[in-house]
């Protein structure tokens, strides 16, 4: 099942893009095996810990995360058999949980304040871990800190490259900001004049030197820079409005059929401003990051009526 994790399409949109805008091309990553790009990085974590020679079946492995990721993670140490335990939060989609629970991990559930993710939320989360990791039985991936979570996107940015040739700028959400270090070095070496624009919600813009706040924008934007975020690699972060982020989202499934998550519309709807700057003739690229499956049981696809 792992050698499924890859190779996925990419698309351009048709619709929504205004005219006399660049071409917008969309990564579709809901298709790996657990819907969401973040397969790519549990796997290149696992490996890599394998590969150091860290790793026992008696120890129980350990992530603190919104939720895709520890779905992802669930998944590979089902296939490969290593105990799992993840620390989670009810901030983020109910779905995710029980999906981490069907692979078979223990699910360890941090409280939120409102359904929110606030700036408290994730130094909560982590505490937890360091004080599993402190008995002595857990093994920590900490993918904030691993330097596998961004070789594990490599793949995606040369997948791109072989896809979407000439690509002007490269856009995506952050969270541990392994997608946009490891998509956008690859992006970079092949043409170093390639835009690199880092994303994140308006009511939490800490990259764009902020303050961290709450927001409903799963797996991003966690309340701190993230130890991968290299501004020698990305060139452009960018802030935007949450509410049009997820309007965004719905507009996508609507009117070009991606069925995807809240960060799939903020990317779309900063890929969307690039290329209104950027212009007819250019390419902009983007990432559907997941499926839209893992929302149904929030109100993403509630919020408003289809027309």
């Amino acid at each position: 099942m792992i050698k499924t994790i890859g190779n996925t399409p990419v698309v351009c949109l048709k619709r929504i893009v205004p005219p006399d805008a660049a071409e917008v091309w969309v990564k579709i990553e809901g298709v790996n095996p657990t819907g969401s790009y973040k397969d790519r990085m549990a796997l290149a974590m696992v490996e890599g810990a394998e590969t150091e020679g860290v790793l026992d079946k008696k120890l129980r492995l350990l992530e603190c995360t919104g939720g895709s990721t520890g779905t992802s993670l669930a998944f590979v140490c089902a296939v490969k058999g290593y105990p799992y335990t993840v620390i989670t939060s009810d901030a983020y989609a109910r779905e995710k949980i029980d999906s981490m629970r069907a692979f078979g991990a223990e699910v360890i559930v941090e409280p939120s304040k409102g359904g929110r993710v606030t700036p408290d939320l994730w130094p909560r989360m982590r505490q937890r871990a360091k004080d599993l990791v402190g008995a002595g039985d857990h093994y920590w991936l900490d993918q904030f800190n691993n330097p596998y979570a961004s070789i594990g996107y490599r793949a995606m940015g040369d997948e791109l490259i072989a896809q979407v040739p000439n690509v002007d700028a490269f856009c995506g959400a952050v969270g541990t900001a392994g997608m946009i270090v490891g998509v956008g070095g690859v992006l970079r070496d092949a043409n170093p004049d390639t835009r690199i624009v880092a994303l994140e919600p308006d009511t939490s813009p800490v990259l764009s030197g902020g303050k961290a706040g709450s927001h409903r924008i799963d797996g991003t934007a966690a309340g701190f820079v993230p130890p991968q975020f290299d501004r020698t690699i990305v060139t452009d972060v960018m802030a935007l409005p949450e509410k049009e982020g997820r309007q965004m989202a719905r507009r996508l499934a609507r009117e070009e059929g991606i069925f995807a998550g809240t960060s799939a519309g903020l990317n779309v709807l900063a890929a969307l401003h690039l290329a209104s700057k950027l212009g007819p003739g250019r390419v902009v690229a983007t990432v559907a990051c997941d499926t839209g499956f893992k929302y149904l049981d929030g109100d993403l696809y509630r919020e408003e009526k289809s027309p």
